[in-house]
């Protein structure tokens, strides 16, 4: 065994960096790009584009504002949406 070598693999400071390492590209990398890619949804959308929102509601793009999405959800319903609401595309426009 090389003396020189073993202090360091026998320390309980590597086993624990690497359950971190692992960790990271386990679960937080993953979280970080689904997050980026809502944000890129939501900030993409445009008129008559399909949606779902956080609640289940189904309906289409009518008019975008800032922070305000209006979607028809049936030809005589309109709803006010946020637009941090809408949690996917079903059909682009």
């Amino acid at each position: 065994m090389n003396p020189a070598a073993s202090p360091i693999f026998s320390s309980p400071l590597v086993p624990l960096l690497l359950m971190i390492a692992v960790m990271y590209f386990l679960l937080i990398r993953p979280q970080q790009k689904q997050q980026r890619d809502q944000e890129k949804l939501q900030k993409g959308l445009k008129k008559n584009d399909e949606v779902v929102t956080m609640g289940g509601i189904h309906g289409t793009v009518v008019n975008v504002k800032e922070t305000v999405v209006t979607l028809r959800v049936n030809d005589d319903v309109r709803i006010d949406v946020d637009r941090n609401c809408v949690s996917r595309l079903v059909k682009e426009g």
